[in-house]
This record gives C-alpha cells, structure tokens and sequence, in this order.
C-alpha cells in the first residue's frame, strides 16, 4: 500500500443511523450507501444483524445486506443468531464482531460479559475464516469508558490478544466517548503495531470534544492510514450523554486532500449521498461544510 494512501470506511449506514429515532424507509438507506459507494466510498458498514426489538431502525437488515454495494460490505454481528442470519443473506458480506475493552460499557451495550465474549466470538472468527471471508473487530471504549473512565493502554492490548490468536484480520480501535487525546493516540497506537504487526489497524473517533481531526493525524503520524467515518458527523453513544457522533467524513477528506493524502473520495458525490438522507434525519447537519456552504473546498479559494 502506498504510504500516501488513506482507506475511509464509511460508517454512517449502520452506527450513524442505528441512533436515529426516526425510521429510514428502506429504499432510502439503499439509495443513500449507493451513492455513498459511488462517491468512492470503497469499504463501509452498511447494517447490523442485531435484535429487531432492540435496535428497530436495523429490522431490515437482510433487505440491505442482499445488494452489494462496495468491496467491503461489512455487517455488525453481535452473536451466533446475528452471523447466522448475516450468512444466510449473501456470500459478499464482512461480519464484524463487536466487544467492549470496558467490561461495564460492553455489559450495558450488548449484554455481555468478557468472559462470554472470550467464549463465543473466536469461535465466530474461526467459522468466519472457515469461510476464507475477511473478519473485522470492533474494539469500542478502548481509551475512556463513561463508567470506569481512563482505560489502561496496556490492558487494552492485551484485551484484543485471544481475538488475534482466533485470526481476526483487523481491529477497529475506538474513542467510543471522544475523549482520547493525540498523544493517547500515538501512544496506543503505537504499541498495537509493535504487538499486532500483521494486523490491519483501523481508527475509529467520534467528535465529543473537537478533538477528532487533531487525533486522526496522530494516528496518521503513527502510521494508521484506515479510519472510520460517518457522513455529516452521523451516530452517538447511548450510554454517553452528550457524546456526538463519528468524525464527519467529510470533514476528514477534506483533511486529508489537504495533506496531500489519497482516499478516493470526491466531496461532491458525499454532499449528494447526504443530500439523500437528510430529509428523514432528526436533526442538521452540525459539520463545519454543513454551516460554511458547499462540501467542496473551492468555496473558500
């Protein structure tokens, strides 16, 4: 890969609009992650298989799941039912499993305990890899927790050690809450490269406290060059009162364009993919591009 080259995955689909208490008509959320990948979008999270009753704006998750829409479709799938439902659907989708390095965070968020997820999600990893698909973790409050606060960085590494054994291809490293600062980045980051050479790497910020674009060019200068993102800043934590959603995508491509970073992504074909959703969303756009004008940087040359 070349070193000058960022991969964006597109989160908005699924953690962005799972916290919309609105519903999304179907063809809505199709037409969205259409142009979503024809702005470039390459990789993205398009939907989970999680409880209807407990998440209802993910209660069309197969009728999402069936058209495929990038290279990496990837569908949250929290336990035996959900992977069981996702493969059943089609054969292009990624499953990503999701565990929370707060043991508090991860029992309210998903009802499970550490030990339960050491029990059952290398078990889905391995029948994933039976499967010769890619496998994607998302490893959520791995540097703040809104219960038990400052996570250690060490025990975060350690946390996502049985995971790897179990042959997971890539760890989605969250500020769940947004609290993280560039040197906590750095820091983590750092130590998960020196332990986890031969894993890919993933950044995943949300935008709490303004601190999303400082932290994802320290994760840039660490060396990660995968990010997830959420149009128009999509998304929160509903375990964390006030916590915002996603670093905006948007925002992030205009970043990286600016530092001469390649994604792939064109500003206009986001403004239109957005343009799609807004309409049944329950709140504005709050991004910077949303409250200066157009998506595009031309407006301010």
């Amino acid at each position: 890969m070349q070193d000058d080259h960022v991969t964006i995955i597109e989160v908005g689909a699924r953690d962005g609009l799972q916290n919309e208490r609105n519903w999304v008509p179907t063809d809505v959320k199709l037409t969205f992650l259409q142009k979503l990948a024809d702005a470039g979008c390459n990789e993205m999270e398009i939907t989970s298989f999680v409880s209807p009753k407990r998440v209802p704006q993910m209660s069309d998750a197969e009728d999402i799941a069936c058209h495929p829409f990038t290279k990496r479709d990837y569908v949250l799938v929290p336990n035996e039912k959900g992977l069981e439902r996702a493969l059943a659907v089609s054969s292009h989708v990624t499953p990503a499993f999701f565990v929370g390095a707060s043991s508090s965070f991860q029992l309210k968020n998903i009802g499970m305990t550490h030990t339960d997820s050491l029990h059952l999600i290398p078990r889905l990893i391995a029948q994933v890899k039976n499967q010769d698909r890619f496998s994607r973790l998302c490893v959520s409050t791995a540097f703040y927790c809104p219960f038990e606060g400052k996570m250690d960085e060490n025990q975060v590494v350690d946390f996502c050690i049985p995971y790897i054994e179990a042959g997971v291809d890539e760890l989605s490293i969250a500020d769940t809450i947004g609290m993280a600062n560039p040197k906590q980045v750095q820091s983590l980051f750092h130590k998960l490269q020196q332990t986890f050479p031969n894993v890919l790497l993933t950044a995943h910020f949300h935008d709490t406290r303004k601190r999303g674009l400082a932290n994802v060019f320290a994760a840039l200068e660490s060396g990660v060059r995968r990010f997830d993102t959420s149009i128009g800043e999509l998304g929160g934590c509903p375990f964390a009162p006030g916590a915002t959603g996603n670093v905006a995508t948007e925002e992030v491509v205009s970043f990286l364009d600016d530092l001469g970073m390649k994604t792939g992504i064109s500003l206009e074909g986001l403004s239109a993919a957005y343009r799609i959703v807004a309409p049944v969303l329950r709140r504005p756009n709050p991004t910077t591009y949303a409250k200066l004008g157009p998506f595009s940087i031309t407006a301010y040359e």
